[in-house]
């Protein structure tokens, strides 16, 4: 068994924890990123993510910094207003909408959106420049022995390493989690997601639109063209035999009712691709540190895809870590004051998102024609009253009330 030497394990081969190697080692540090799977880079390979994300204005500025941006600027499709659709009954009826813009905090865009794939094509084309991160692909966290010094950690090929921090990026079912002994709070909605691509006859106009009726939005987010026509990703949230319905349904049959779903706002929509399946649900670490462990993303946190919070929210873990990695320096990477901070400030605001999200879950997909008012009375209220859009806006943006 041989046994080396670096600053950061990172656990984790996903967009979370390519970002986290990428960023910490343009920050300075010795990183070695360990994930039992490559990345799927393809968008027609097997496994591959083909969900989008739509990055947010903070995501965007890391990204500039740790030279990840211009892998991906050609294929980010700029979102500039939320539309937000209230419907009911089936074939859904509209009752109202509203529209959010992000010239109301002055700037020409919320964020732009990508293919989880492609993403992970230009971290892993970036990385491979990178020296002082080091990538073993086919090798797992198995366990680790912290102390005083920093951290022993297994991996599932028989080596070890010696490291000052453990970053848990490892997913909802984290070994990283699992081995420091945090405990998780779970809440099963019931629901699952579709994943897919379609076109449309007519143009998106960066508009992201989020259509609402029971079991969940279907949201259609602006992409680049294709095959020459206006394209979008779409996530359609339903009650799980219903998504999992879907997910089979004959393709004409099935590009019917999602055309019926998005009340035809964009005309007739045609599959550009497989359609992909995802269980929903909430999840939240009882903290995020451990002695010389700190969890970030879907380790630490798992929510609903509603308000592009999942991984802009991870990103946002990343942000602080790093900055306090920079503070911390070297001798100080993985100490207990610097873990505490983490833990503190990034704790708070996840606790507030995931709370908030769980709520706004419940709300928009319930049946009941109660619930259903409350939801566009909501809808109504946050629009309106120009002080709060603005405050919900920059929230939902990563960024403190003024």
């Amino acid at each position: 068994m041989a046994r080396s030497e670096t600053d950061i394990l990172i656990a984790g081969g996903g967009i979370a924890g390519m970002t986290a190697a990428l960023t910490l080692g343009v920050a300075g540090f010795r990183v070695l990123l360990v994930s039992p799977e490559p990345p799927v880079t393809e968008a027609d390979a097997a496994g591959s993510d083909l969900r989008s994300t739509a990055f947010l204005q903070p995501a965007r500025q890391l990204f500039e910094e740790i030279g990840l941006w211009d892998a991906l600027a050609d294929s980010a499709t700029p979102l500039n207003v939320l539309r937000v659709v209230d419907t009911v009954n089936w074939p859904p009826q509209i009752r109202d909408s509203r529209e959010f813009l992000a010239t109301d905090l002055g700037e020409r865009s919320f964020g732009w959106n990508l293919m989880n794939w492609r993403v992970l094509q230009g971290l892993a084309r970036v990385l491979a420049q990178e020296t002082r991160v080091e990538l073993r692909f086919g090798t797992s966290f198995t366990s680790m022995v912290a102390r005083d010094s920093g951290a022993i950690v297994r991996l599932s090929d028989g080596n070890s390493v010696a490291v000052k921090l453990v970053i848990g990026a490892d997913g909802r079912g984290s070994a990283v989690r699992e081995a420091a002994g945090i405990g998780l709070r779970t809440t099963h909605y019931g629901q699952k997601t579709l994943a897919f691509v379609v076109g449309h006859p007519k143009p998106h106009a960066n508009v992201s639109t989020e259509i609402y009726n029971q079991g969940g939005p279907f949201t259609l987010v602006p992409l680049p063209d294709l095959d020459g026509q206006p394209a979008s990703a779409v996530v359609w949230m339903n009650r799980g035999p219903r998504a999992e319905e879907l997910a089979v349904m004959e393709r004409t049959a099935f590009e019917a009712r999602a055309s019926e779903r998005s009340c035809y706002m964009l005309g007739p929509l045609h599959l550009k691709s497989e359609r992909r399946l995802w269980p929903i649900i909430s999840q939240r670490a009882e903290q995020l540190t451990a002695p010389r462990v700190a969890l970030m993303a879907e380790a630490a946190h798992v929510i609903p895809p509603i308000g592009a919070q999942g991984l802009n929210t991870s990103m946002g873990d990343l942000i602080l870590l790093r900055d306090l990695a920079l503070v911390a320096g070297r001798d100080g990477l993985g100490q207990p004051k610097m873990l505490a901070e983490y833990d503190r400030r990034r704790g708070a605001d996840i606790r507030r998102r995931v709370q908030a999200i769980d709520l706004f879950n419940r709300v928009t997909r319930s049946p009941n024609p109660q619930v259903q008012m409350l939801r566009l009375a909501g809808m109504k209220a946050v629009h309106d009253l120009s002080g709060l859009r603005r405050a919900v806006m920059r929230a939902g943006m990563g960024r403190s009330p003024r």
